[in-house]
């Protein structure tokens, strides 16, 4: 059974940076509780690196990360793990794993010295490859699925962990667009059903329909966040993107929906 106890995770003050390139600098952000909150902004604005610093991947050289009080530095990874699951950019399988075995990983954090496979992490995998839809899929190799597949055996994974947060870095990236509203519709599914999701998403349209809390960012530096009739508009999209644009209601959803002007 998932903890879905609430996850207090937040960035403090914090200076993000690899090596002596520094990414953001007076970075402030806390997750909202229960959320769905995606992550936008241009390529290489720090999106990526801010997810990485919520896991505890990154750690800040100022300031700090807090998990349900603590500076997540000083916290052990298992205990991470436990409240946190990540599914990062480019997620990669050992060559002929099964979907089973790799959703079976998932259980790494609940895996002690002397406590180890259990029925009840039987129930969390069989659980996740239900919530997921792919408990048919068992058996076969990840190396042989679609893309669409693999990532939601990817996420599958990540649910095998039963975290009350997960934290995903672009989970669409390169599927095409029946499996990117696939993929969304499960998470908003998992958030529906009591835990926090944080995406880092591309799609500013996909963003507006499905997240219920949006952070803009350009520049290492977040410029906005709120919901999302609050947070895409016109004047948002243009100075962040470049892009000249106009939004209207979505009509299915009436959601803010960018409409790119034609630059010809």
């Amino acid at each position: 059974m998932t903890d879905t106890a609430t996850v207090d995770l937040a960035v403090e003050d914090a200076t993000l940076q690899y090596d002596q390139r520094v990414i953001s600098e007076n970075l402030g952000f806390h997750v909202p509780p229960g959320s769905f909150t995606v992550i936008i902004g241009p390529n290489a604005c720090g999106k990526s690196t801010l997810l990485r610093a919520l896991a505890g991947l990154l750690r800040p050289a100022s300031g700090q990360v807090v998990l349900d009080g603590s500076d997540i530095a000083r916290l052990a990874p298992k205990h991470i793990a436990r409240r946190i699951g990540l599914l990062p950019q480019s997620a990669s399988a050992p060559d002929g794993i099964t979907v089973a075995e790799l959703v079976a990983r998932g259980r790494f954090a609940h895996q002690r010295l002397l406590r180890q496979w259990s029925p009840a992490d039987e129930i969390a995998v069989a659980e996740a490859l239900d919530e997921t839809g792919v408990r048919e899929l068992s058996a076969r190799r990840v190396d042989e699925l679609s893309g669409g597949q693999r990532q939601r055996v990817w996420i599958a994974m990540v649910l095998a962990q039963e975290t009350p947060m997960v934290l995903l870095d672009e989970p669409t990236t390169f599927l095409d667009v029946a499996h990117q509203m696939e993929v969304l519709g499960l998470l908003h599914r998992l958030n529906v059903s009591g835990r926090t999701v944080v995406a880092v998403l591309h799609d500013l349209n996909q963003a507006a329909r499905y997240a219920s809390h949006i952070v803009a960012m350009s520049g290492g530096r977040i410029v906005a966040q709120g919901a999302p009739a609050e947070t895409i508009t016109s004047e948002l999209v243009h100075d962040v993107f470049s892009l000249p644009n106009v939004v209207i209601p979505d009509p299915v959803t009436g959601t803010p929906l960018v409409v790119p002007q034609d630059l010809r």
